[in-house]
């Protein structure tokens, strides 16, 4: 075998890549494919799921108007954009199977990247182009800038206001995307599809809302052609990729013979249920895998409230517990008894039935996933950014369950083991770093255990009036007590009822 120990990732070396035979490359020719895609945030969730997407579509001979220009919105990005140059758009996904095999591929679906904070008139005009029929997006939960609570859209954040007074130089995603979407219609061109890929309920009706909201600050007409013109498809997706750390560049380098500055590692689950609903026409996304439906939303609520939940359940027990790994976790029995009752007692009774799928079989998959010890998923990226992901997640099980005369024990027990995480000290006090846009607030509430038990409930911004429910402040409280009397083990051996065994 043709040893290519150190040959960089570039469209030059595919060849070279290609006859080694320890790596797939793309087979399909990249110098005319149209970008009909714009993609805002492309991170390593793209690169590991919507992108593989269309590289198998172009792989297959289909799709190729649908290749894929990324746009960087935030400074951070710059790094990617430097990456994604010197590679020619290309990268490697390494899939990683439980038995410590590995499946590595050369992406080639990404042919463009545009850096917008240096450019702004570029990324808009980008957007504008005629080609383009879908801007996609993930952004993460919290980039949606509306109030966990009541829902609306916050017109008051220092980032909307900017754009509003700068609506050519924009920061935020609001601002692109109105910017282009004015261009195109100024210029007679049919609005793109705004397709949302991030993990909130309903995430193309959300998009509307948002956007629409920020369009009607300045023009109400504008506003509600908005409304009207433009398709936003809900989607439910699913892979779990942890962030790609130094190990694993060094093993595409040593075990593949590639240098690439940035990979992307994934686990080999790969789901995608899409909403049919585009304006100018779509890829056929069907033949690359992806569940096309007319409803999204069983789907949706089936991965939000059980998976996405249960890593936030997992996390800061797991955490506190002393696991640092998604599969040491999952592989201790008391938070795996967790876990379960989680999705069996209190998660499942909220879902609707989800058609093709076995839930029970479902629940057991998921457990099997977290487990898998190759994937390396840490701790501390599902403890990150806790205020924009437990108030989607799993609150809305909690107010279901409420409403319902449901008990809330176990639901409330991750919202008080958040609590003891966010108090930025662990069970051996050594200092925990909170990430987190809120972080300063959490941890001063979290702070205020001693003198105030429920302080960390009382921020209706995340929690609302949860702390005025006796049915969920009572397991609250008493899982928090005994997480500062009595440490997380022994905690979680009562609350799943394994203690004594």
């Amino acid at each position: 075998m043709t040893s290519i120990l150190g040959l960089s990732l570039t469209s030059a070396n595919l060849p070279a890549i290609a006859a080694a035979g320890q790596v797939a490359v793309p087979d399909y020719d990249r110098d005319d494919l149209v970008a009909g895609i714009v993609h805002l945030g492309v991170g390593a969730f793209h690169r590991a799921h919507q992108a593989v997407a269309v590289d198998r579509l172009l792989s297959a001979g289909l799709g190729r108007d649908f290749a894929i220009c990324g746009i960087g919105i935030l400074p951070s990005d710059k790094r990617m954009a430097g990456v994604l140059a010197d590679q020619d758009g290309l990268y490697t996904l390494v899939i990683k199977h439980a038995d410590g095999s590995r499946e590595p591929r050369v992406i080639g679906s990404i042919v463009d990247y545009v850096f917008a904070p240096d450019d702004p008139a570029a990324a808009i005009e980008r957007m504008a182009r005629p080609e383009v029929r879908i801007v996609s997006m993930t952004v993460t939960e919290g980039g949606y800038n509306y109030d966990q609570v009541t829902g609306e859209f916050v017109a008051d954040d220092p980032g909307i206001r900017h754009d509003l007074a700068n609506p050519h130089a924009p920061t935020t995603i609001f601002g692109y995307l109105v910017a282009a979407l004015k261009l195109r219609r100024d210029r007679g061109i049919a609005p793109f599809t705004v397709m949302s890929c991030d993990n909130i309920q309903g995430n193309g009706h959300v998009t509307r809302r948002m956007l629409v909201a920020y369009a009607r600050l300045d023009s109400a007409e504008f506003a509600a052609w908005l409304d009207s013109a433009v398709h936003f498809p809900n989607s439910m997706v699913d892979r779990i990729t942890p962030v790609t750390t130094d190990a694993d560049r060094a093993e595409v380098t040593g075990r593949f013979g590639v240098e690439d500055a940035w990979p992307v590692v994934a686990e080999p689950f790969f789901q995608w249920v899409l909403e049919d609903d585009f304006g100018t026409g779509r890829p056929p996304w069907e033949e690359a895998g992806v569940q096309v439906v007319s409803e999204v939303e069983p789907y949706e609520l089936m991965k939000l409230r059980l998976l996405n939940a249960s890593h936030q359940a997992m996390a800061y027990f797991g955490y506190l517990a002393g696991h640092r790994y998604a599969h040491e976790a999952a592989q201790d029995p008391a938070i795996a008894s967790l876990l379960t009752r989680y999705m069996a007692e209190e998660a499942t009774p909220t879902l609707r039935p989800v058609p093709g799928v076995d839930l029970a079989g479902y629940q057991r998959t998921l457990i099997e996933r977290f487990s898998n010890p190759e994937v390396r998923d840490t701790l501390a990226r599902l403890c990150a950014e806790t205020s924009d992901r437990i108030p989607k997640w799993l609150l809305p099980v909690v107010r279901e369950n409420l409403a319902a005369g449901r008990p809330v024990t176990l639901s409330a027990a991750v919202c008080a083991s958040w609590a003891r995480y966010a108090e930025g000290v662990d069970e051996q006090g050594a200092p925990v770093e909170v990430v987190d846009r809120l972080a300063g607030r959490v941890t001063a509430a979290a702070r205020r255990y001693a003198d105030d038990p429920i302080a960390f409930l009382r921020d209706p911004q995340l929690f609302g009036q949860l702390a005025d429910e006796p049915a969920f402040r009572t397991p609250y409280l008493a899982t928090l007590d005994s997480l500062h009397q009595r440490g997380s083990a022994a905690t979680l051996a009562e609350l799943t009822g394994l203690c004594g065994r």
